[in-house]
């Protein structure tokens, strides 16, 4: 029998929502209820104003009544509230993500080193996981710069036209970058985001060679970044670290002279102290 893990690979979109939940049915380690309600809770992304009962029901191909007896739960134990017509999380939400935060090595031995480049250049340096086929902020160091990107641990960003998101692309086997690049919908940010699919592969092997990725306002006009994959010991991307800029303050070539080097000694510095 194909273990939970691989099912839920199988049944999961490529944003990492799970869809459906037919691939489970009769495995006695899989729990049915908890599935939904996370798949609930995740309905709320990037909906500010609450969501209301057939909202949620669109979004999860779940029943109303099954989505309101999750949303009811969630009202008791607190991680989510009503005025009567809406619902919204609640910041009990927040220990969810923190469970994460400080249960893992990877923000607690990054933040210090994301801290060390900002100071020594004055930019905004990122660490994040691939989650789907988005990254994941999940340690950052802020200089004091205005983006119009609002971007803080937390944050999700679609992996093709951002430099973190190519360099952990990059780092796929041949047989997964293809099923991505195949499933992947890529939109255009700006004039410049590349969505060609020849293209971006031809983008993403050279990110291969190379080691490390430069975005030239592909997300949003104005921001420039650059990113170097953080390897285990046994060579295998698990993260990336990037500094982001804006593209009065640098062209690609000053990026990959001042930046790289730096980035390299850091991502280096972060692998040497992971098991």
């Amino acid at each position: 029998m194909p273990s939970v893990r691989k099912k839920a690979e199988a049944a999961s979109s490529g944003d990492g929502r799970v869809r459906g939940f037919s691939a489970f049915e009769g495995d006695p380690d899989f729990v049915l209820s908890l599935a939904r309600g996370l798949q609930v809770i995740r309905a709320f992304e990037g909906h500010t104003v609450g969501q209301s009962v057939a909202d949620i029901a669109r979004r999860t191909d779940l029943s109303r009544a099954a989505v309101r007896r999750l949303l009811m739960t969630l009202q008791v134990l607190g991680y989510a509230e009503s005025d009567g017509h809406v619902y919204r999380l609640t910041t009990h939400v927040l220990k969810l993500g923190f469970s994460y935060l400080s249960s893992t090595p990877l923000p607690i031995l990054a933040q210090p080193l994301l801290e060390h480049i900002t100071e020594v250049v004055h930019e905004s340096s990122s660490l994040s996981v691939a989650d789907g086929d988005e990254i994941v902020y999940i340690a950052r160091s802020t200089a004091n710069r205005v983006m119009s990107v609002g971007l803080s641990v937390g944050s999700r960003l679609p992996a093709y036209c951002t430099s973190m998101g190519r360099v952990l692309l990059a780092a796929l086997p041949d047989d997964r970058l293809d099923a991505y690049l195949k499933r992947v919908i890529a939109t255009v940010h700006t004039p410049k985001t590349a969505t060609d699919k020849k293209r971006l592969k031809e983008i993403l092997l050279r990110v291969r060679l190379d080691s490390y990725a430069v975005v030239d306002e592909e997300l949003e006009l104005g921001l420039r970044s650059i990113a170097v994959p953080v390897r285990t010991r046994n060579g295998r991307a698990i993260a990336a670290m990037n500094i982001g800029i804006h593209a009065a303050r640098a062209t690609l070539p000053e990026m990959v002279e001042r930046f790289l080097p730096i980035l390299q000694e850091n991502a280096r510095s972060l692998a040497q102290v992971l098991l």
